[in-house]
C-alpha cells in the first residue's frame, strides 16, 4: 500500500545530487564523521565499532520516518473509508425503511381487494408474500398490479440490492485498510525498539569519545550555517540584480515600478497573495518551535514532519495533503536558489522528510523522534540530502 504513495522522481526534479542519505541527527552525523578515524572492526570485547553503530542507527532513523509517512497514508485512507462505510450503512437503513413502507402499502391494497372480492385470493397471497422477489416469480399475476405499484416494488428491491452490495464491499475494504494500519503500527513499534537498542549503544561511548563527538558536531553545525549564509548571499545578489533590471526598465519607459519584496528570492517578482499567506504560515510555524516530534502527530501539541507543514499552511488557509509523498506534488517545483519563505523543502530520494523555508538558508521542521520543532539550516544533512523545493498552490 505504501508503494502507492512513494512516487518515483526523475533526476531533473532534484535540487542537488542524488544519494540516499538517512535522516541523521546531529549525534548520528557526528558518529559518522568520527567513525572515519576509528577502526571499523569490532573491538576485542565484542562492542560494535563506532562505524557499525552509526550505520545501524542511521538506517533505523530512516526506517522510522519512512514508516511514519506510510502510517499516515494508511490512517488517512482508513478514516475516509470509515466515513464512506458509515454513509452507506445509513443509506441502506433509509432504503430498507422505504421498502418496508412500500410493502405495507401494497399489503393494505391486497387486503382491501380480498375483503371486497375485487381480486382472487391468490392475488392477496401474492401481494403479502414474504419477499418482494416473490412478486416477480409470478408473472401471471403482475398484470393485476398498476404500473405505479409494480414500479415502486421494482425500484426499492433494486436499490436495496445495490446498496447492500456496496456496504459489503466498503466493509471489506475497511477491514483490509484497518489490518494494514495495524501492521504498520506493529512495524513501527519494532523499529522503535531497535532505535532504543541503538541509543543504548551510543550511550556507552566513553567521555573522551563524547568530547570528540561534541567537537565534530560543532564543526558540522558551522559548516551547515556557512552553506546557509552562502545561499542567503546568492539569493540577495539575484534579488538585487532583478531590482536593478526592473529599475532600468522603468527608467526606459518612463513608468514607475514597485521594487520586489525583501522576501523575494531569485525570480525578482512575487505573487502578493502568496507572500501574505506565507507570512501567516511562518508566524504559525515559529509559534510551534519547541514542541516535540511525535510520529503520526498533526498538532497542536506535537507534530511529525508532514503534520507540521500541513498545519503551518492550514493556518494560512491552504489545504495540503497529509503525507510527504503527496505534499511534494501539491505545488510548483522551484530551484533552491529561488526558494522563498513559505516554500516546502523536501529531503532524500524517498521524499521522507519535509520542512518549511523561512529565508536565509534556514527552515523550521520537526526533525525526528526524540527531537523538537526547531529552526535549522536546510543543509543540516548536507547539500545532497535536499530533494526538491515546492511552492504550495
Amino acid at each position: 500500500m505504501a508503494s502507492q504513495h512513494r512516487k518515483p522522481r526523475s533526476a531533473g526534479a532534484r535540487v542537488a545530487g542524488i544519494r540516499t542519505p538517512a535522516l541523521a541527527t546531529a549525534a548520528l552525523t557526528s558518529v559518522a564523521l568520527l567513525s572515519q578515524t576509528a577502526n571499523a572492526a569490532p573491538s576485542d570485547d565484542g562492542k560494535p565499532s563506532l562505524e557499525e553503530v552509526e550505520k545501524k542507527v542511521d538506517d533505523l532513523y530512516r526506517q522510522a520516518e519512512s514508516a511514519t509517512e506510510k502510517y499516515n497514508a494508511a490512517k488517512e485512507k482508513t478514516t475516509k473509508q470509515r466515513k464512506r462505510t458509515d454513509s452507506l450503512v445509513d443509506d441502506v437503513a433509509q432504503r430498507t425503511q422505504k421498502l418496508n413502507e412500500a410493502r405495507e402499502e401494497l399489503g393494505s391494497y391486497a387486503a382491501a381487494q380480498y375483503r371486497t372480492g375485487a381480486s382472487a385470493p391468490d392475488t392477496a397471497a401474492f401481494l403479502l408474500a414474504d419477499t418482494p422477489q416473490d412478486y416477480f416469480d409470478q408473472n401471471q399475476l403482475m398484470s393485476r398490479l398498476t404500473d405505479r405499484q409494480k414500479g415502486a416494488v421494482d425500484d426499492y428491491v433494486t436499490e436495496q440490492s445495490a446498496t447492500m452490495k456496496q456496504r459489503q464491499e466498503a466493509t471489506e475494504s475497511l477491514a483490509t485498510l484497518t489490518d494494514a494500519q495495524s501492521d504498520l503500527k506493529i512495524a513501527k513499534a519494532a523499529v522503535q525498539k531497535k532505535l532504543g537498542e541503538a541509543r543504548e549503544l551510543l550511550s556507552r561511548l566513553t567521555a573522551q569519545e563524547k568530547a570528540r563527538l561534541a567537537a565534530i558536531e560543532k564543526q558540522r553545525q558551522e559548516e551547515a550555517a556557512r552553506k546557509a549564509a552562502e545561499l542567503a548571499r546568492q539569493q540577495a545578489a539575484e534579488q538585487a540584480a532583478a531590482q536593478q533590471e526592473s529599475g532600468g526598465a522603468s527608467a526606459g519607459t518612463g513608468s514607475s515600478s514597485t521594487a520586489p519584496s525583501p522576501s523575494t528570492s531569485g525570480s525578482g517578482s512575487e505573487d502578493p497573495s502568496y507572500a501574505t499567506k506565507a507570512e501567516k504560515a511562518l508566524a504559525f510555524a515559529r509559534a510551534q518551535i519547541g514542541k516535540p516530534y511525535v510520529w503520526g502527530a498533526t498538532g497542536p501539541d506535537s507534530y511529525d514532519c508532514s503534520g507540521l507543514t500541513q498545519a503551518v499552511w492550514k493556518a494560512a488557509g491552504v489545504t495540503l495533503p497529509r503525507t510527504t509523498y503527496d505534499q511534494v506534488d501539491a505545488g510548483t517545483t522551484v530551484s533552491l536558489a529561488d526558494a522563498r519563505p513559505g516554500d516546502l523543502i523536501f529531503f532524500y530520494d524517498d521524499v521522507s522528510h519535509v520542512g518549511v523555508y523561512i529565508g536565509n538558508g534556514m527552515m523550521i521542521h520537526a526533525p525526528k523522534p526524540g527531537a523538537y520543532v526547531r529552526e535549522e539550516s536546510v543543509f543540516y544533512d548536507g547539500e545532497s540530502g535536499i530533494h526538491s523545493v515546492v511552492r504550495p498552490t
